[in-house]
């Protein structure tokens, strides 16, 4: 099954942190909205609603990682 990569259940131990961040923090809000655009983008080419190569599609998820692993370290760190 396809499904969405939410902030919240990657880090749930986070969760409070996130909502208040995204509320408070523009670069992290920045960095919330990215990774969830790109998440969205990624969802939409796995359920066939938008054509895409496989390369493309290898790439959108990596930056998704390196997005979420940034993500990770800026909620460590505030």
């Amino acid at each position: 099954m396809i499904k969405k990569h939410n902030l919240a259940e990657a880090f749930p131990e986070f969760e409070q942190k996130i909502q208040s961040l995204k509320l408070e923090d523009n670069h992290f809000k920045i960095l919330f909205t990215k990774y969830d655009e790109l998440d969205h983008e990624i969802y939409r080419i796995e359920s066939d609603a938008e054509p895409a190569t496989d390369d493309i599609l290898n790439n959108l998820r990596v930056e998704r990682v390196r997005l979420k692993d940034e993500i990770h370290v800026y909620l460590l760190k505030n």
